[in-house]
């Protein structure tokens, strides 16, 4: 099923806008990609509006964790520990921004959107 971002078919009054007006292609959208916590990476190339790309990061095994040093550190991914987002991604191993992911160097939390970004950005909590 498609996914629509077009307009309310209500104006602010109540009053109604023209219910036949078509879908137009610019108002489609797409489903979330929900980055799951895997062996390997697989990332999926989206052409977007406007003939951009955008990089979704489908499988993630591992993340770019900054270090209370300073420093970042390419760490394995082990699970989600936490999520925010929906308490049913971390049983299912999703990573959403604010996600908070177990790694080999220890608990981090997620601080960019890797369904958009095509990589995982975290910082060292623990």
């Amino acid at each position: 099923m498609a996914v629509w971002h077009s307009r309310s078919l209500k104006k602010k009054t109540g009053g109604s806008i023209n219910p036949h007006r078509k879908h137009k292609k610019y108002e489609k959208g797409n489903n979330p990609t929900f980055t799951k916590v895997s062996d390997e990476e697989k990332r999926k190339i989206v052409r977007v509006r406007g003939g951009n790309v955008k990089v979704r990061l489908v499988k993630a095994a591992y993340a770019n964790v900054l270090t209370k040093e300073g420093k970042v550190v390419k760490s394995k991914v082990l699970e989600v520990v936490e999520n925010k987002a929906n308490m049913h991604f971390v049983r299912e191993n999703v990573i959403t921004k604010g996600a908070i992911i177990n790694t080999e160097i220890g608990k981090a939390k997620v601080v960019n959107r890797p369904g958009q970004e095509g990589i995982i950005n975290a910082i060292l909590i623990d």
